[in-house]
């Protein structure tokens, strides 16, 4: 049972036609993902070139690589800063408000950009203790982003299109990718075609020349400039109304900013606020028992989905190498200089993210107030899993020439539904369902969740899926269970991240006072406590 006397400036934000802020406030956002997801992935693109640079062995039949602890530290790192992120910059942004932590972050990204790229030493292993020390640090700085743009955007957004502004700040990430491809498609051309170099065949030391060390480092400093650029439009937003309101208590401060920002005039409500800031039920903190009672279960449905969702989603890239020799797309490695590899495995990626990865997050933008968070999130495990057996099951029948090209569509399909699917919306979700002042700490927990999952899915699983037969084994690691059967796991997974799904309400059309429980009077939420069972499905709240 909920109250109709929420505040004006809140009513006025839930009920506001689509306005030029909500697409400033869009883009603002979405550069911060769009970096996050450039930072990320571009060094999926650059580790064989640090391979070839820093780990070349004279006369070995093929050319260096990166050790396994070195490549699960370069890619691993930035997940486990990105997790400590998540968790601090979530709880800061409830604590100082939204506005004042959302420059930090993009500094930190700045920053730490540029100093990967200036990564110093003369042998391999102090650039890539450097590296390391910066790609953390930058993964900190986009940990923050995920609560901070995700609350942020949940907050200015109105009732009937929150869902798909919130989902486009985060289908910038697509765009993030696609821009790693093609800046690194653009370097590694103009490199190779200015340093002509023999193939590692031909001239093993000379296909590797002086300058590809530049390459790398060009390519992820590339990465500071969106998040520079939209630094000065971070700091002129204004802190958002709910914060204001709802947190600080500041209902003058709080009308003012989203006058000026709505271009109306809106009333100061001080007596309400103050009214809603004495009720000691709409106080209580995130370990109270009042906070397990009302959200307890969705917490847990938030950071399971999530935790699930990334294992199987970060393992992806197990087979995606396979994709790309099985469709001829990435020559053997020693057949090609240093320069011209990235230039094909940039290729390969940036096509990619075209035909699955960025349709994928946009058909979520386009349908999700109308299909709804709950059957999106069930649909998108629902299609991942089946695409996953499907692959799985007969899996040696997809090794073979002739379907090779099925295999890619296969894959396409799984990458397609993680993003129409619960890669979104375990992101849209927790920025709704909890209440202000526990909303980014709340997502925060949710995302690191998720990318405790990604660091599962990434270094657990590839160590998994190593062939049975030892002499079969990508160099430096053990046998492991074989694709298929890692396969037929994420499977499993996905249909585990369905059962889950049932935990989390289903926010479509709800304010964000309803589905926290702000809203409500002291007697009606006597009433609630006595008549609500916690929420065990979509409908739920």
């Amino acid at each position: 049972m909920v109250a109709n006397d929420n505040l004006g400036v809140l009513n006025a934000l839930d009920v506001a036609k689509t306005q030029w802020y909500h697409f400033t406030a869009i883009i603002v956002a979405g550069m911060g993902f769009f970096t996050d997801a450039y930072d990320l992935f571009c060094v999926s693109l650059l580790t064989k070139l640090l391979g070839r640079i820093y780990y070349h062995v004279d006369g070995a039949a093929k050319p260096g690589t990166l050790p396994p602890n070195v490549s699960a530290a370069v890619n691993g790192v930035a997940f486990c800063g990105t997790l400590a992120g998540q968790l601090f910059f979530g709880w800061l942004g409830d604590k100082l408000g939204r506005k004042h932590v959302y420059g930090l972050t993009l500094l930190c990204m700045v920053i730490c950009s540029i100093g990967s790229g200036l990564s110093f030493g003369h042998s391999a292993k102090s650039v890539m203790a450097t590296l390391c020390f910066f790609r953390f640090w930058l993964g900190f700085g986009i940990g923050g982003d995920y609560p901070l743009s995700a609350t942020i955007m949940s907050e200015y957004a109105n009732k009937k299109t929150r869902g798909a502004f919130i989902a486009a700040v985060f289908a910038m990430q697509g765009f993030g990718i696609l821009g790693g491809g093609i800046v690194a498609l653009i370097v590694s051309s103009a490199f190779d075609h200015k340093y002509k170099a023999p193939a590692y065949q031909v001239d093993p030391v000379g296909s590797t020349v002086p300058q590809a060390d530049y390459v790398w480092r060009i390519i992820v400093m590339v990465g500071a400039i969106p998040a520079a650029l939209t630094y000065y439009w971070r700091m002129k937003m204004p802190e958002t109304a709910r914060y204001t309101a709802l947190v600080a208590r500041n209902a003058k401060q709080a009308a003012a900013d989203m006058s000026k920002v709505m271009q109306v005039d809106l009333e100061s409500e001080q007596e309400m606020v103050e009214k809603l800031s004495q009720n000691p039920r709409s106080n209580y903190g995130l370990f109270s028992r009042e906070f397990a009672r009302r959200h307890g279960l969705h917490l847990v449905g938030t950071t399971t989905t999530w935790f699930l969702l990334d294992i199987a989603f970060y393992s992806q890239n197990l087979f995606q190498k396979d994709v790309f020799s099985a469709i001829g797309w990435i020559p053997p490695a020693q057949t090609m200089n240093a320069i011209h590899e990235v230039y094909k495995i940039a290729r390969a990626q940036t096509l990619i993210a075209l035909c699955s990865t960025v349709p994928g997050y946009w058909f979520t933008v386009a349908t999700i107030d109308h299909l709804g968070r709950f059957f999106i999130q069930m649909m998108g495990f629902a299609m991942m899993s089946i695409f996953m057996f499907a692959i799985a099951i007969p899996y040696h029948h997809w090794t073979l020439p002739p379907n090779r090209i099925g295999f890619v569509v296969m894959y396409s399909f799984t990458f397609f539904f993680a993003n129409f699917g619960p890669n979104a919306t375990t992101f849209i979700v927790p920025a709704e369902i909890f209440p202000a002042r526990l909303r980014a700490t709340c997502h925060g927990i949710s995302a690191a969740a998720g990318k405790a999952g990604a660091i599962v899915g990434a270094f657990g699983f590839l160590y998994a899926a190593q062939n049975k037969d030892r002499t079969k084994t990508d160099a430096g690691y053990p046998p492991g269970i074989g694709v298929k059967n890692a396969l037929l796991m994420l499977g499993a997974i996905n249909l585990a991240g369905m059962v889950f799904t049932l935990l989390v309400p289903e926010p479509k059309g709800k304010s964000l006072e309803e589905l926290g429980g702000e809203n409500m009077d002291e007697n009606e939420m006597g009433e609630d406590r006595e008549m609500q069972p916690p929420s065990l499905g979509p409908f739920g709240g």
